[in-house]
């Protein structure tokens, strides 16, 4: 390589780390309100506290490839601009709606296409792998976390039951309560697993890039991560109520809990690096033979670019990115609609033929659902001594708050078993109304249920539907309100379901046209605009 040749490459290096450092804290600012949601959800939930770590290790890995980084400059392409544009319409969406999720997501797009803008695909093949990583720093949505763990909860609970049950102590399982007579474990969220899963999934994706193997296999340590986390999660639950029954109670609390958590993480990684072993020994390797970082490479493009193209393309990027942060600025000034509405406390109590008495839900119940706003829970009889239980739930913002929880999943969680499920309609002179009718069993007991969605107007049964319109029109309607309303009946061993279809349907007639007052619908003749933070009411009883 001549003189010429080796200073010319210096000079593009400079100019490339100049740009650089020029063109990340701008992404920075444009993506502050997203990156601090994110470092806010690090510091909320301990799922998500390696989140702080993912940042240091991509660093360290664009470090450890800077000579690489160096000598693969590249021709920029025109790609970087349009990944740039891509970027800032998720940012600009992820503000308006209620997914923080699209803005993160694009942040790191963004940094993809400064990529491409700075050194074309030549330097984005070394540059990927850590910008990529990132992506195990951003939570999953709210409602996708909360229903994973929910069911992780019901898994660990069963799994764990079954371990005590090995060293022959009796226990009794209720749902996500593991009850041993004298002391009770509930699997809560912060024992569902996730704290392990998602912290391992980042570990177990380095561990496969450094895995030298075929893909199925590095595929395989990959995913492995998850079923090896719900073993050793459900196993640290079933050890808890063993020590608890040789120990007593104070064995579950305190810093032998602490203890056991640690451990099982540290087992996790170690069964992970276990398989990896064992895979290398089915291909007659040693572990030292497949496991290490590989070697980078620079490919560089013989073609060089033009000066002029060159800028051409790392301007645009910029320009789009200060055009994103521009609207950003200006949409984060407009306050969220919060139409007028009345108070569940002045509901009636008599509606119809029917009576109702309120009551509260239990305050650790209560807590868990974050953002409720308002709510109701009353028990409605007849002269016949029939009831039917009305539960309506309001959340007034859903855009920094938890969402609507749907029963499908956390019916299970209270120790019931869903034993038919269908979505149906009722229709009530000529209006038709989605919803989900569900039959529920525990132990002797079985009851009828019913519930829908009621966001901004519109009758929703599917969920997935209403987290759809959740997001349109938080755009479009600057609106996040929504309720869950769910109708309960008992079915008695005397009567029929159809018995007790009617018995809902009957209540629905005479309690529907008087929810109308309480869940505002899409065109209000009143709104207000308010950044407060709203707090929720308990019905008096």
């Amino acid at each position: 390589m001549s003189v010429q040749s080796i200073g010319t490459e210096q000079s593009g290096a400079f100019r490339a780390g100049m740009i650089a450092l020029i063109a990340i804290p701008i992404t920075l600012v444009v993506f502050n309100t997203a990156l601090l949601s994110l470092v806010n959800r690090w510091m909320a939930q301990e799922e998500y506290a390696h989140g702080f770590l993912i940042p240091v290790v991509a660093a360290w890995l664009l470090w450890s490839r800077r000579d690489v980084l160096r000598a693969s400059i590249g021709r920029p392409v025109w790609t970087g601009p349009i990944i740039v544009l891509l970027a800032a319409a998720m940012h600009v969406i992820g503000e308006l709606s209620v997914m923080p999720n699209f803005s993160q997501v694009g942040f790191v797009l963004a940094l993809v296409g400064l990529v491409l803008g700075i050194g074309g695909y030549s330097l984005l093949r070394p540059a990927l792998l850590p910008i990529l990583f990132l992506l195990f720093a951003i939570p999953v949505p709210h409602f996708v976390d909360s229903l994973m763990s929910l069911r992780l909860q019901l898994i660990s609970s069963q799994l764990g039951a079954l371990v005590i049950r090995m060293f022959q102590i009796p226990v009794f399982l209720d749902g996500n309560i593991i009850d041993l007579g004298d002391y009770k474990i509930q699997v809560v969220d912060a024992c569902s697993g996730l704290r392990y899963i998602y912290p391992l999934l980042s570990v177990s994706f380095l561990a496969a890039y450094m895995f030298h193997a075929p893909l199925w296999q590095r595929a395989m340590v990959l995913v492995s991560s998850i079923p090896i986390t719900i073993a050793m999660n459900s196993l640290r639950i079933g050890l808890v109520g063993v020590t608890v029954d040789y120990w007593g109670t104070q064995a579950a609390d305190g810093l032998l809990h602490s203890f056991e958590g640690w451990v099982i993480f540290l087992a996790c990684a170690c069964i992970l690096m276990l398989e990896i072993y064992f895979l290398a020994r089915i291909s007659g390797r040693t572990f030292s033979d497949v496991f290490y970082f590989p070697k980078v490479t620079a490919k560089l493009s013989q073609k060089q670019p033009k000066k002029s193209a060159d800028q051409l393309k790392l301007a645009i990027s910029l320009l789009l990115l200060c055009v994103a942060g521009a609207l950003i600025f200006f949409i984060s000034g407009r306050s969220e609609i919060f139409p007028d509405r009345s108070r569940f406390v002045s509901f009636p109590n008599r509606i119809g033929q029917w009576q109702g008495q309120t009551s509260s839900l239990e305050p650790e119940v209560e807590r868990n659902l974050v953002g409720l706003d308002d709510y109701i829970l009353s028990d409605y009889k007849r002269s016949d001594g029939t009831m039917v239980n009305l539960y309506v739930a309001f959340y007034a913002s859903q855009r920094k708050n938890d969402q609507l929880h749907s029963p499908n999943d956390c019916i299970p969680g209270s120790g019931w078993q869903i034993t038919k499920f269908e979505r149906t309609s009722y229709t009530d002179g000529g209006t038709e109304l989605p919803l989900n009718r569900a039959i529920i069993e525990k132990q002797s007991i079985k009851q009828l249920v019913y519930y829908w969605f009621d966001e901004r107007g519109r009758k929703i049964a599917n969920e997935y539907l209403a987290k759809w319109y959740l997001h349109a029109d938080a755009v479009v309607m600057n609106r996040t309100d929504g309720a869950l309303v769910r109708l309960v009946t008992q079915i008695h061993g005397d009567e029929s379901e159809r018995n007790a279809d009617e018995r809902l349907q009957t209540f629905m007639r005479d309690a529907i046209p008087n929810l109308s007052e309480y869940l505002p619908g899409e065109g209000v003749s009143q709104t207000r605009r308010s950044s407060i933070n709203l707090k929720s009411t308990r019905p008096e009883g």
